[in-house]
């Protein structure tokens, strides 16, 4: 965590406005639920507080915006097109770097289904925009900025798009994405597309023809694959098939909790047989398990625990996949558009949580790592591989 000595207070859009050049939404506070930090003895708190400040911390998967207090509004913010990142809330956090996914399949400016190109360059452009009016967030296209974020106290902000469908039939628009800043994106959202299978369906084709000059297109120009909401073929299809790592940037193990979400122990194999990298996930009602119905930081823990026993430290990360509101309410809202009903648990024994208590949102998230870590006795060493050494040595092979 370098200290975030470049924050000086801007908000979103502070360029324009509200309510003249923009319709203006009430927005989710930073602190929508009471802040938790799993407890330490004075002695750890002081561990935390130096690893975080000697060590990269990265977050592979996040949504870093303020969601509509009334979430009745959300499919007309999002048809507005202009997502509000939290600068304020993520320069309190330990996060160096986060990768952002933006609206994705949300992403609903002009279509009532989402995930079309036009959209989907439209919300990068506006936020690449906002960006541009800030200096403590810097678009981040090489892993030098990573490091160079560090060192000036602000946060390399990484665009990624999680679902390959707005690349329709058409292999150029991944040099395009490339060109406009993208530098990681998923093969499928749960629903197959022309790339390859959903983790949604029942049957399991893996890629297609098209899907692996997708790889190898994404290989060229230096672009990470993402494969966490691919079906199990898909996914080991494109780990061997690729000539660099892949990852799945928020995931866990269908091991501890039978969910289609959820990835196979021979999915999480592969990945890391061909050097890629694991992110645990941690939205509402994911990362379950048996032991721990309910879903708090503990449940989240077992299973970067198990992924890290069966594939081995090296391969393991976190991408929470938080938001700055009731993401919980969201998915009740999005589960139509964005699969969310047909990818859910296959268990229904389990008490529904308003929240994740521990990792509600990324500032939450990436203290309550570091500190579980400490708590659990793991070594320092260990600590910076899955705060993001694992991730930079992925990106260092990856991107061009």
């Amino acid at each position: 965590m370098g200290i975030k000595t470049a924050y000086t207070g801007y908000k979103a859009y502070d360029y324009l406005v509200p309510g003249q050049d923009y319709q203006e939404f009430a927005l989710s506070p930073k602190d929508r639920v009471p802040e938790y930090l799993y407890p330490l003895s004075p002695e750890q708190e002081k561990q935390v507080l130096k690893i975080a400040k000697e060590n990269i911390c990265i977050s592979m998967h996040e949504h870093p915006i303020y969601n509509p207090l009334d979430l009745n509004e959300y499919r007309t913010l999002r048809h507005a097109g202009r997502q509000s990142c939290a600068y304020d809330a993520l320069a309190e956090s330990y996060l160096d770097c986060i990768f952002d996914n933006m609206m994705n399949g949300s992403c609903v400016i002009t279509s009532h289904n989402g995930w079309k190109f036009t959209d989907v360059v439209h919300d990068l452009g506006m936020r690449l925009c906002d960006i541009a009016h800030q200096d403590f967030a810097l678009h981040c296209k090489r892993v030098d900025d990573i490091h160079r974020a560090q060192k000036e106290g602000k946060l390399a902000w990484v665009a990624c798009i999680e679902g390959a469908m707005p690349i329709e039939n058409e292999l150029d628009r991944i040099d395009i994405l490339y060109g406009l800043g993208v530098r990681l994106m998923g093969l499928t959202y749960s629903e197959s597309n022309a790339v390859g299978t959903g983790l949604k369906e029942d049957r399991d084709s893996g890629l297609t023809a098209f899907g692996r000059e997708v790889v190898k297109r994404m290989n060229k120009v230096g672009m990470l694959i993402d494969v966490s909401h691919s079906s199990t073929l898909t996914a080991i299809d494109a780990a061997q098939l690729s000539s660099v790592p892949i990852c799945m940037s928020h995931t866990g193990a269908k091991a501890l909790w039978k969910s289609r979400r959820l990835a196979a122990d021979e999915t999480l194999k592969a990945i890391a047989a061909k050097g890629g990298v694991l992110g645990i996930e941690a939205a509402p009602h994911t990362t379950i398990t048996y032991n721990h119905r309910t879903h708090d930081l503990d449940s989240i823990m077992e299973h970067f625990e198990y992924i890290a026993n069966l594939v081995g430290i090296d391969h393991v990360c976190f991408g929470p996949d938080t938001n700055f509101g009731d993401h919980a309410g969201l998915h009740r809202i999005f589960a139509k558009f964005l699969s969310t009903g047909q990818t859910k648990n296959l268990e229904d024994d389990y008490p529904r949580v308003d929240y994740v208590k521990g990792m509600e949102n990324p500032r939450e998230a990436s203290k309550n790592v570091v500190r579980w870590l400490v708590a659990h006795g793991y070594s320092e060493e260990d600590i910076r591989k899955v705060l993001g050494g694992n991730i930079l040595r992925v990106c260092s092979q990856v991107w061009k």
